[in-house]
């Protein structure tokens, strides 16, 4: 017998195939809870016919292609379903472009971005999985992107 183990939303956005363990760091990012009135849900560790993934569920708020970008940084097989009147009205699989910018900020504390210059970061795409960029500027590769994600 099949269970439904998290409620349907009407309107919002399900961000599904979120790599295992990784969905706090999503909400994160996103900025989620602050702010934020509508329910959320969360699923960590499901079982999934790939192996395991999380699911993130957020109720009447559609996400922009910035934060897009953002989640597929951390999570790049992950899938974004817009959901309207209890149906998906989108569906698309996130896709880091070749160039991020003013979403990273760079590992190197001497780098032009982290100084007091009119910089934004930027960062070239060098791999979408997993994902690996490349400060423009400096050429240095942080190790951790989901701790640099401003």
């Amino acid at each position: 017998m099949k269970e439904l183990k998290i409620q349907p939303i009407e309107n919002g956005t399900v961000i599904d195939h979120i790599t295992a363990c990784n969905a706090i760091k999503v909400l994160r990012i996103l900025g989620i809870p602050e702010g934020h009135s509508s329910t959320i849900s969360v699923a960590i560790n499901v079982k999934s016919h790939l192996g395991k993934k999380d699911i993130v569920k957020i109720e009447n708020r559609e996400l922009d292609p910035k934060e897009v970008n953002k989640i597929a940084l951390i999570s790049p097989k992950a899938t974004i379903n817009i959901i309207r009147d209890f149906e998906v009205a989108e569906k698309f699989k996130v896709k880091l472009p070749k160039e991020i910018v003013g979403i990273v900020c760079c590992s190197n504390p001497t780098c032009v971005s982290n100084s007091n210059e009119p910089v934004k970061s930027r960062f070239k795409v060098i791999s979408q999985d997993p994902a690996k960029i490349k400060c423009y500027y400096c050429e240095r590769e942080p190790d951790d992107i989901a701790e640099r994600i401003i």
